[in-house]
């Protein structure tokens, strides 16, 4: 199974009301919620690792885990309030204000995290819940504890307003990637990774060497490219659709990544490490096709297995 670690909170998405007002609808999200709820609708054996509210919210969330194939195991309930992110929808892109206090997915701890993690071969991280404090520490001791022998997927998704103390970040998911397998990253995520005046391509390297076997880079609308620690370089295009809006659209990417290497039986750490260019371009075809279905219609609505 994989277990995707992180954040689950509600999207308050703004809607004209009848009244002609704006009013804002919620919806389930979360960049970890959504590629685990994409694993489950493509099939892949997947749980969710994360705090949940027993409030409206989160009971809502449960019910869309469930829906989805998602196990729930390992969800950890209490009774403080849900995250709410209130989005802003403009020429299809969305920005967010979170509301993120005292949450029940921010306020996890190290001792909160299971112990022993039976049938669960891969481990996928990343969103805010790298950032925020203290699940950003319990998160970075799940990992230093059970990644060592599971394949890992991390996609940092940074965003710097998050980041309270800078230099505790960076220590934190610096030892992050070394323990990583996978690291997805967009081009704004490598320049702030590593800054510093070198291109993207040559900071790629300066990347799989502290550690991931495959480094993911997105480039939006020009696709993605996918780097292997000897050198190789594989890149596919977006396919083209009608974009409704963004949301949840790099969260499905990863998903339909993972399922496809763990459908090829290259979701290992060996695997990962043997992993040829054409298995590489499958996985990044995979990721690219629900994407796309995905940002075709509103919210993060990603596909089943069937409409592909």
């Amino acid at each position: 199974m994989i277990l995707c670690c992180g954040e689950a909170l509600i999207d308050m998405i703004a809607e004209p009301t009848l009244s002609g007002q704006q009013g804002f609808v919620p919806h389930s999200g979360g960049a970890v919620y959504n590629t685990a709820i994409a694993l489950g609708r493509l099939g892949a054996r997947v749980g969710m690792l994360t705090g949940l509210s027993s409030d409206m919210f989160g009971q809502q969330l449960t019910a869309g885990l469930q829906i989805s194939h998602v196990d729930t195991t390992h969800v950890i309930k209490s009774n403080r309030p849900t995250t709410l992110a209130f989005v802003q929808l403009k020429d299809g892109h969305a920005t967010y204000n979170f509301v993120d206090e005292n949450t029940a997915g921010r306020m996890l701890t190290a001792a909160e995290m299971p112990v022993q993690l039976q049938g669960v071969s891969a481990l996928y991280l990343g969103g805010i819940s790298l950032a925020c404090e203290p699940c950003a520490d319990a998160y970075a001791q799940l990992l230093f504890r059970h990644g060592a022998d599971r394949a890992v997927m991390l996609d940092p998704n940074i965003r710097p307003d998050f980041i309270k103390d800078q230099t505790k970040y960076r220590t934190r998911l610096n030892k992050m990637i070394a323990q990583a397998d996978i690291v997805k990253v967009s081009d704004e995520d490598l320049d702030w990774i590593i800054p510093g005046p070198e291109t993207l391509s040559e900071k790629i390297p300066l990347l799989t060497q502290a550690g991931p076997k495959l480094v993911i880079l997105t480039h939006g609308s020009a696709g993605a490219t996918g780097y292997t620690a000897d050198g190789s370089k594989v890149t596919v295009p977006v396919q083209k659709v009608q974009v409704v809006d963004t949301v949840g659209a790099g969260d499905t990417f990863n998903a339909g990544v993972l399922a496809e290497l763990d459908q090829a039986g290259c979701l290992t750490k060996p695997g990962l490490r043997s992993l040829s260019n054409d298995g590489l371009r499958n996985a990044l075809e995979k990721g690219a096709k629900v994407a796309a279905i995905t940002v075709s219609r509103a919210g993060a609505n990603p596909p089943w297995a069937h409409e592909l």
